[in-house]
């Protein structure tokens, strides 16, 4: 099953942000001892570098998780997509920061 995640803050009068995602749950691994199976999920939307936060200059985990997120998105798609597609699709997901 694929859902939304739709968090937000709204300052009155002022401004409102909310990040969209979408993420796929599945059954996780079986926990010993548990009343009944439990699900998991992942992100699982493709998204590229104009999301609020990301920065070329920053160093850490965000970037780390962001690339490795990218590399996923460009292996998946690039053998559904055409050469122009392939080439944005590179461009977008290329490696940021110092991660």
């Amino acid at each position: 099953m694929i859902l939304s995640n739709e968090p937000g803050y709204y300052k009155t009068g002022a401004y409102g942000i909310r990040i969209e995602n979408l993420v796929l749950v599945t059954e996780a691994e079986p926990v010993p001892d548990a009343e009944r199976p439990l699900n998991t999920s992942r992100p699982d939307a493709r998204a590229d570098r104009s999301a609020p936060g990301v920065s070329n200059d920053a160093d850490g985990a965000e970037n780390a998780w962001l690339n490795a997120y990218h590399t996923r998105v460009r292996e998946t798609l690039s053998p559904l997509v055409d050469a122009e597609t392939r080439a944005w699709l590179e461009q977008v997901t290329c490696p940021i920061g110092k991660a």
